[in-house]
């Protein structure tokens, strides 16, 4: 017999000892196929359901907690939890983010049972994925690629008369292309909701375009270049720019966000002008989570937080800083308003238009930058990020794209990077390669132009 959501979360409620109690459970399906050298390989379809535990005890000289998560399907395997949760709790110090909790909030579809997703939602993608596959291979390329459907949904309970429910549809789909000969490689990649706007034969004909661009080879030095950032490359850096905004950090000294002297740099312009970095988790195709939810405490979530309702919130706005990732603790150290994290980011520029063929049709001579990957942090001060380029980059002389080129290593900052831009696209759906398989996929960016991106080395990855 299968144990609905809500019973192994009113169980868990039932079954603590502690002063009050939290349960978050989350039940999710996942769909996937995966190919290679022009064949389907695998696919398959997978269900789990992941439950965490947040007690709380209070004592003379404050509130601690305990947090324990792990698989669970039955009302015996949530009371093991919660009897470690409780325990954990009534042997910890006192939480130094401790505040009251949430109370009485209920999702009207809270009684809804869990959403689900199976291999059907690959119905109209597969076919044409076959006539992909096809295609490629009587032209002599090979194609490489994953697709993956996820739906999760989320059901948060506590003593405190929290009953939240939210469902979140997440897909991406990725696919390198490859020259008969193996020389060569290039990717395309996206995020989607259903995959009902995914173009198995589009995708196939972008590869075709960008291998075709590499019918010619040009070795370039290291230098500073003329580049144009996809809006895929742009979230790959605005995702470290938005995950580094914790409020803490900055009010410490230890981030770009630090004023130097103390304190935090919100109010001051630290970007070009019309420049707005924002979330929304209403913001259409990109929609999430409402509630803040987590089954941890770190310096930009608060489990004391888990419930609080998220709305839209401008991180920087006409190219000021405004807002940085905030707890109700880190709220009250920094004077600043409450500022949840929230589990999607836009780019938006002023006066922004066209697309990224129309950078390149705008250049004179500079590079097209159409993967970024192995994005590691050098310096929090600057926030100066070091990364490699991979399949694809493309030499743009004269507004045209004539030439492949080797790859580099680059060294650059987000915030910088939003000052220096000479141009910009307009905004649209974008994947991060980077980060957007596992972590962080719904964004959305333009493509931008930068006169001066530094390509710090020669790059011998092929």
């Amino acid at each position: 017999m299968t144990i609905s959501p809500q019973s192994l979360v009113e169980q868990g409620l039932h079954a603590t000892t502690a002063d009050d109690c939290m349960v978050v459970v989350t039940n999710g399906t996942d769909a996937n196929l995966r190919w290679a050298n022009n064949t389907l390989t695998t696919n398959g379809v997978m269900h789990g359901v992941d439950v965490s535990v947040i007690s709380f005890v209070r004592g003379p000289e404050g509130t601690s907690v305990g947090t324990v998560s792990g698989s669970a399907a039955t009302q015996a395997q949530v009371t093991e939890l919660v009897r470690a949760a409780d325990a954990a709790a009534r042997a910890g110090s006192p939480a130094e983010d401790a505040a009251d909790l949430v109370r009485d909030r209920v999702s009207p579809d809270w009684d809804e049972p869990p959403a689900a997703t199976d291999i059907h939602v690959f119905d109209t993608f597969a076919p044409a994925l076959g006539e992909a596959f096809g295609r490629a291979g009587a032209a002599g390329r090979v194609l490489y690629g994953f697709v993956e459907h996820r739906v999760s949904t989320t059901y948060l309970g506590s003593t405190t008369g929290l009953r939240l429910r939210h469902v979140q549809p997440t897909g991406h789909y990725a696919c390198t292309g490859k020259d008969a000969a193996l020389t060569q490689s290039a990717w395309v990649g996206g995020a989607t909701r259903d995959f009902a706007d995914v173009d198995a034969l589009a995708l196939e004909a972008e590869l075709e375009q960008r291998l075709g661009w590499g019918a010619r080879r040009v070795d370039l030095p290291a230098g500073r270049y003329d580049t144009i950032l996809p809006p895929t490359s742009v979230a790959d850096l605005m995702i470290d720019a938005y995950w580094y905004a914790g409020a803490r950090a900055a009010h410490e000294g230890q981030s770009v966000y630090s004023r130097r002297g103390g304190g935090t740099r919100i109010g001051e312009r630290i970007a070009a002008p019309g420049v707005r970095l924002h979330s929304d988790p209403a913001y259409p195709g990109l929609e999430c989570l409402p509630f803040a939810v987590t089954g941890s405490s770190d310096d930009e979530r608060s489990v004391f937080d888990n419930g609080l309702e998220l709305g839209p919130t401008d991180w920087i706005r006409d190219g000021e800083l405004t807002s940085l990732i905030q707890t109700r603790q880190t709220a009250a150290m920094t004077g600043q308003p409450l500022t949840p994290y929230v589990d999607n980011l836009v780019l938006e520029v002023d006066g922004g238009s066209g697309d990224v063929m129309d950078l390149v049709r705008g250049t004179e001579r500079g590079l097209l930058v159409t993967c970024l990957w192995y994005i590691r942090e050098v310096d929090p001060q600057s926030l100066l990020l070091t990364g490699l380029t991979r399949d694809g980059v493309y030499l743009v002389e004269g507004g045209e794209i004539t030439g492949l080129v080797n790859n580099f290593r680059w060294n650059e900052s987000p915030v910088d990077l939003l000052r220096r831009f000479s141009h910009a696209s307009a905004t649209v759906p974008s994947f991060s390669r980077e980060w957007g398989d596992d972590y962080f996929n719904r964004t959305a960016t333009p493509a931008l132009r930068v006169p001066d991106f530094n390509m710090s080395s020669v790059s011998q990855a092929q």
